[in-house]
This record gives structure tokens, sequence and C-alpha cells, in this order.
């Protein structure tokens, strides 16, 4: 997700202001009654007729007649600034002599700006009804002027209401949000909310709550921002299966939540309702996205399914459900089709019915909600949501006569129509097919897929790596009481439902068993143990680094590459580890050959950086002979 700086913000918005001549400082009314109390008048106990009031200091006098701005415009385009409006009238286009001048702020490098006139549009306020003021824009471009997708027309005008969207040139060039500072409509929100945030328009809305656009105050960064009904909430954690919730914990333990395809909780403010302060996504939902006439080609489908297995798997991987996984909930970093996904985490909170029934598993509509379940329902939404990405319609509907939808999802009835899969490849098909499994028990889950032929696609990958690299540079897991690995856990299981309970010793044992095996150099053997012991602890970066030198040892440098690419992003100071598992070994290729993978490493995930890479400075104390056998191996 593209995150924009406040300083950035900040900077440009002072700079407007200076261009406008205005200022929005709000210390008029504190001035007032500073004035008044400081003035020398005497109580009415001691009225003297012949006193006479000393003068206003003149500096006080001057703050009182600063004018206060009427509305704002929040900046949504990159390049432009925030504006108050204290004047009467403001023009905007690109010559220098507008209030705001396009020229001014650096647009000309924008894709729009040719298209933006001289004098493109103006603001302005005049009196209305009941002496109060209306705000007006009025269109003067070639190009056109929007507020909320309409049309102003040249020569035109049209008032300009709280929360209004301002556009240029075309519908979607979003600019501007206006936010009528005369309506006070913030006093509706928590004090502790209304200190760090203004809260804009809504975004959207559901049934377990409404997503709002707000902006940060101190850096004019957007947000979204989550209201849940607290009575709703509360009335969802009071069945046997699900006590009350102390949404705090939850809330505390989301905030750890750090993966990049999971929206991030920014804030959380509690009152009347739960305030969730959550990071923007620019591209909307999937749901519009797979909403449209044309399909997504099966290569995008597959980049973003991709995306989500891993953020559900971080999920599990760290004790916690989604439960509520749907197009609705998958955000898109950006417009462009080629893009990152992320997924609605905080739905895991609402532990109740509210899931949509069309991508909820049999066992939840079996249940009614009334019992536990286990992760496998996300496994079967994620099937749904695979279903709708591939072939544009559901695979359960209300229009089929002969069943109900329970009955549908609950027997596992969905239909394949044939011209809509024609050009769906048999492995796509095949992935559906093992995700909708009634029996939880036998449905694939979220590592299992992750490993299925149709995600073993190199370019797709190589694809998400650069994605990647553009936001951020590891996937860490969070620190939290509810991570499957040595957090004061008792107990480990492993990746079959059918498997025993392990104890921590006997987890110990197994990863002493695979690290001798690696050490005698039966590495066939070590590379299974370690296959055990990480189905039990898939979080192990440790493991994932002694595999990938098991593999290392046995020639098999793909699937060495592809353990220490999770080993790297699981912990960042991966390099070291390799080296010490090298020196520990006491086998001197190892630590040489965990060099040569590093540099491979940092070769796959940063290939925009190939050039630039300095190989001396990443493999050290390789001869020249080494280093280029090893590479052409890669």
């Amino acid at each position: 997700m593209s995150r924009e700086t406040g300083s950035e913000t900040q900077q440009s918005q002072s700079g407007q202001q200076a261009q406008s001549g205005t200022s929005s400082s709000s210390s008029g009314s504190q001035s007032t009654s500073q004035s008044s109390s400081s003035s020398g008048t005497l109580s009415s106990l001691d009225t003297v007729p012949t006193q006479e009031l000393p003068a206003i200091p003149e500096d006080q006098e001057s703050e009182e007649l600063v004018p206060q701005p009427w509305g704002r415009l929040f900046a949504l385009a990159k390049g432009f600034s925030n504006c108050d409006c204290v004047n009467e009238e403001y023009w905007f286009g690109r010559d220098k002599s507008c209030d705001y001048s396009f020229s001014k702020l650096g647009l000309s490098e924008t894709g729009f700006y040719q298209n933006y006139s001289k004098k493109h549009f103006r603001i302005f306020r005049e009196m209305g009804p009941k002496n109060s003021f209306v705000a007006y824009i009025e269109d003067h471009s070639a190009n056109g002027t929007f507020v909320n997708r309409q049309l102003v027309g040249k020569g035109r005008r049209l008032p300009l209401t709280h929360n209004s969207e301002i556009a240029l040139s075309i519908q979607t060039n979003k600019v501007f949000v206006f936010s009528d500072l005369t309506v006070d409509d913030q006093m509706m929100f928590p004090k502790e909310f209304r200190e760090k945030y203004i809260m804009s328009k809504t975004l959207g809305s559901g049934a377990c709550g409404e997503v709002k656009l707000a902006f940060e105050k101190s850096t004019c960064n957007k947000v979204a921002v989550k209201i849940i009904n607290k009575r709703k909430f509360m009335a969802s954690g009071l069945s046997e299966a699900n006590p009350p919730l102390n949404i705090n914990t939850e809330i505390e333990i989301l905030k750890k939540i750090d993966h990049p395809c999971l929206i991030k909780i920014k804030n959380f403010f509690e009152a009347e309702d739960y305030y969730i302060v959550l990071e923007l996504m620019e591209g909307g939902e999937l749901y519009d996205r797979v909403s449209r006439p044309v399909k997504m080609k099966e290569d995008i489908c597959k980049l973003y399914f991709y995306q989500m297995l891993l953020a559900v798997k971080y999920l599990h991987d760290n004790g916690i459900i989604h439960r509520d996984l749907k197009p609705e909930n998958v955000l898109l970093s950006s417009s462009e089709e080629t893009c990152l996904i992320k997924i609605l985490g905080e739905a895991s909170l609402m532990k109740t019915l509210c899931g949509t029934p069309m991508y909820l598993a049999p066992e939840v509509l079996n249940s009614l909600g009334t019992a536990g379940y286990s992760r496998a329902v996300d496994c079967w939404s994620l099937g749904v949501i695979l279903f709708v990405c591939l072939c544009g319609y559901p695979p359960f509907n209300e229009q089929n006569t002969q069943l109900s939808l329970k009955d549908q999802i609950t027997h596992g009835k969905y239909t394949f129509i044939a011209k809509e899969w024609k050009h769906v490849s048999d492995m796509a098909l095949d992935l559906v097919k093992k995700l909708l499994v009634v029996d939880p028990s036998e449905r694939l889950t979220t590592e299992e897929a992750l490993e299925h032929p149709w995600l073993q696609d190199e370019d797709m990958k190589t694809t998400f790596q650069q994605l990647l690299a553009q936001t951020c540079t590891s996937m860490n897991p969070p620190e939290t009481s509810k991570m499957i690995s040595f957090c004061g856990s008792k107990s480990f299981r492993r990746k079959s439902p059918d498997s025993p309970m392990l104890s921590k010793a006997e987890f110990v044992e197994k990863v002493r068993q695979s690290n001798q095996a690696c050490h005698d150099g039966d590495f066939h053997t070590a590379i299974v143990l370690y296959n055990e012991a990480l189905g039990v602890d898939p979080q192990n970066c440790i493991l994932y680094s002694n595999r990938s030198a098991a593999y290392m040892k046995i020639h098999q440098y793909d699937k060495a590459l592809d353990d220490a690419i999770k080993a790297r992003l699981l912990n960042p100071k991966w390099p070291k580890l390799m080296e010490d598992v090298g020196s520990s070994m006491g086998i001197a290729v190892l630590r040489l050959k965990g060099h040569i993978l590093e540099f491979k490493l940092w070769y796959v995930l940063y290939p925009e950086n190939q050039d630039k890479f300095n190989v001396q400075s990443i493999v050290t104390e390789l001869t020249p002979s080494l280093l280029t056998y090893e590479l052409q191996k890669r």
C-alpha cells in the first residue's frame, strides 16, 4: 500500500496557505475571553462610573481579527495540497495568478496536468436563506469539473456540500474532498478520536458496522475508520461457544499483526461504539473487480489468490480464524490490475453469524453459529472466492429452485457452467474442488493449498516479490501469546488433525534428531524430520534455515532457495542465522553456500536492482572459481 508522507503533506499545505495569503489560526475565540478577563474592568460591587477602561493591547486586537476558515479542501491526489478557505472566493488552475496555482505545486509532471485549464474552477460562498452561507463550485474548464461524479458544466455552478468529492478532467481523477467547517458534525465522535482525526464521508456499510474516510490531523494522511456497534458486538459473544470477549485484548493482538497482505490496525477508540482506525487501500474491493463484465485473467486470479493464502496462513499460524472471508473484505492496493491485495483482518473480532451466507462453510451453517469450528472454515471461504474470481459467478445461489442456499452449501452442490470455465486450466479447477470439500478434515489447509501445482508459478511469485519490494522488505510474525511457537505453549499439534499432541520436550527431541541426521551426512532423513518439525511449528525460521542447508547438500538448490526466502521473510537476520548454522555444524562449505544463497535471494527479491549489486560485498571469503561455479547453478 502506498503511504503518504506526513511531512510532505504538511509542507505543501503550509506552502499553499502562504500562497493564498490566509491563515487558519484558531485563537480568535480564545483571545476574546482573554482580553475581557484582562481588560481591567471592576466588579459591580466597586462601580466607579467615571472609570475608563484601558485600551486592548495591539497584539490581542490583531489576534481577534484573524478570520477563521469556513471550508477546507483535503487533497486526495498526489502533488496536491490541502487548502483552507478563508476568503470569500478562490480560483484554481494552471495560471500563476490563481489563488491555488497548479503550476506552483509542481504538478506539471503528472499525467493530467495538460488537461487542466488556466482557470479551471472557482470555489466561493454567498449568503443563503436564514442568514446562512452556501458554498458553491463553478466550472470554467474546457475538460470538465466533477462533483461526486456529476459534471458541473462550463459556466455553471453547483452547491458544494460537506464531504463532496471534486474531480478534474475525468470522473475518476479525484483531487479534493470538501469539508464544510460550519457544519459541526464531528461532535458525535469520541473526544479522543477528534483530537487525532477528522472524520469524512462514508466509504461503505454492512450488517456489522460502517467504514468512513478520515484524515489524521498531524499528517493529513488518509485512513479508514471502521465503526462497530457495541451492542451488536457484545451480543455476538454471549453464546456458549463464544463467551464475552475482551475487545481491548483482541485489538492489542491484532495491532501486532504485521503482514504485507493484511490491513494494519493503526488505532482503536471505545465510546458508545467501537472505532477501529485502519490503513486505507486506494484500489477498492475485490468484489468490484470480479463484478466487472470482463472476467479476470487466470494469471491475475492466481496472483491475488496466492496473496490471500499467505495472509490467511499467517493468521492461522498465529491462532486467529478470520470467519468472514469474502471479496468485500479483500482490498486492492491500486487500480492497476497487477497489484498487492490486503485482507481486512479485524473481522475475526466478530465471532458471530454475521458473515455472508454464500461464503460460509457447511459446518458453520449446520451449527447455526452455536458451536466452535476450526480454521478450515476459512479455507472453504477461500475456495468460494477463487471460484468467483475464475468464472465470474458464485458456486451457490438462491436462484436454484431445487435446493435452498443452505442445502447447496451443506451438501457441496455446485455447478460448473462449461462455457464459463472453458478458458480455466485443469489445475485451477482442481484446486477449487479440493477447497470446496464438505468434510473439513478432508479440505486442503492453507499450507497444502500453497503447495498445489497451480501455485508453483515462479513468474507469479517473482511478480509478487517485486510488488512487495516496493512497500516492505520482510513479513515478520507478531509477538503474541497466540503464536504457535515457544511462547508458553505446553503442547504442539501436527499438521494432520488425527495426529497426537506433542509435548515441548518431544518437539525439541524431534529437532535434535533432525540436526543430528544433518550432522551425520544423512541429509534425506534430516529433510524428512525437518518436514515433520515444520508441520508442528510452521513459523520457525531456524528450521527453514536448517532444511535449506540440507537441500543445498544434496544439490536441490531451488528448494533450498524457497526455504531461504521463507526464513528471510520470517526473520530479517536470516543471513547471520545461515552463517551460524554452518559454523555450528562444522561444515565450511555450508557457510560458503550460505553466502551464495543469500546473494541469490537478494537477486530474486530485488530484480530491478540486479545490475547494482556488488557481488564481493554480499558474497565474502570466496575464490573467483568457486563463485563462478556456484552462480552458474542459479
